[in-house]
């Protein structure tokens, strides 16, 4: 696909640590239930697995919170288990219960089953990347937002295609780490071939960026981390560099511990937890690459005055001459019953606030009055 004029591409300069007017933000899971227009689109869809796998219901989703907010990228909609669903273990999602795999990896001969899936097996997904580049671009031709592609981690896929569900506390991947640990690299050294030829098929169709969830990267012990999560990201990061240029953000929820080994990857961002202290992260990181993070998804639900001044504390925390990006963002996923009103706050105010930094506008944006 052709590069586009974008009508915004903050986000991309900060993740080149380049200067920027103000902070760029976006948010993780941006499309999602808690917004009405949303919960109709997905009604009309049947599914969850429906609206995932139709590219018109994927491109009208991803487009929602865009229409609605001015932020500064569009992320696509799709979910993290296409990788795994695309292998043939039968994804499946269970009202109440979240996604569940019909034939989970428990042994060698399952492990031994697994390969990198076609690319057509995915093909629903690289349509909905190309179709939402179409629909972000303007009617004088340039593109509004930049597209963020993504997948989820290599470990964190393992989770749940050998749970073969959600889990509290993974003790049959962590079982198979220590009686089948050959088993184990097996599946990961798959998932981490997949992810990168799944990430660049998305490059191909038009992503302009990429995020790798670590998800529960955060579930190992600190000694296991590097060798069962981190290394298999390594891995991800040098097959897409080898083959692309485009940007590349790890996030790891609760990764705070492992910030230096995560930025020696070369990733271009780290997405930050809001259990990182950004003082510590930009003492750590020293400039190396740009921080993304990190408020707390459940100031959301305080009101105005605490958005106002919980954006504002975190803008401070992050501002700082040995970093030269940041992107604002959740410590991860906002909630399904955030109020909508209050991401209009905090939108407006991450734009308002960090502009007045630089001089160029006042610190309360002119919305701000209408309290919720």
């Amino acid at each position: 696909m052709t590069t586009p004029t974008l009508a915004n591409d903050t986000f991309l300069r900060a993740l080149r640590r380049e200067p920027t007017d103000y902070t760029p933000v976006w948010l993780m899971r941006q499309a999602g239930r808690y917004l009405p227009e949303y919960v109709a689109t997905r009604r009309k869809a049947g599914s969850f697995l429906a609206l995932a796998k139709t590219p018109d219901y994927a491109t009208e989703v991803t487009v929602q919170p865009l229409d609605r907010y001015p932020l500064d990228a569009a992320i696509l909609f799709s979910d993290i288990l296409t990788v795994p669903d695309a292998m043939g273990l039968g994804l499946r999602f269970v009202e109440g219960e979240g996604p569940q795999f019909e034939r989970p990896v428990r042994d060698e001969g399952d492990v031994a089953r697994l390969c990198v899936p076609p690319r057509e097996n995915l093909q629903y997904v690289f349509d909905a990347t190309s179709q939402i580049r179409r629909a972000l671009t303007n009617a004088d031709g340039r593109q509004r937002v930049p597209l963020i592609g993504f997948s989820g981690s290599p470990w964190t896929l393992a989770c749940y295609m050998i749970e073969g569900e959600s889990s509290r506390d993974f003790l049959t991947i962590k079982t198979m780490m220590m009686r089948r640990p050959d088993l184990l690299e097996r599946v990961l050294s798959v998932n981490a071939d997949a992810v990168v030829d799944y990430l660049l098929a998305q490059v191909a169709a038009g992503a302009q960026a990429l995020m790798l969830f670590d998800t529960w990267g955060g579930a190992l012990s600190y000694q296991a981390y590097p060798r069962w999560s981190l290394a298999f990201m390594q891995r991800v990061v040098d097959g897409v560099r080898a083959a692309s240029t485009v940007p590349l953000i790890l996030f790891t929820k609760g990764g705070g511990l492992w910030l230096q080994a995560l930025v020696d990857t070369g990733a271009d961002a780290l997405g930050l937890d809001w259990t990182v202290d950004p003082a510590r992260a930009r003492a750590e990181v020293a400039g190396r690459c740009a921080l993304q993070g990190n408020l707390d998804p459940a100031i959301l639900f305080g009101g105005t005055s605490a958005i106002e001044a919980e954006v504002r504390r975190t803008i401070d925390a992050f501002d700082s001459p040995n970093v030269p990006g940041h992107i604002f963002n959740l410590g991860h996923g906002i909630s399904q019953f955030t109020p909508p009103d209050a991401v209009t706050v905090l939108v407006e105010t991450v734009h308002a606030y960090s502009r007045a930094r630089a001089g160029t506008a006042p610190t309360r944006p002119a919305s701000a009055a209408q309290r919720i």
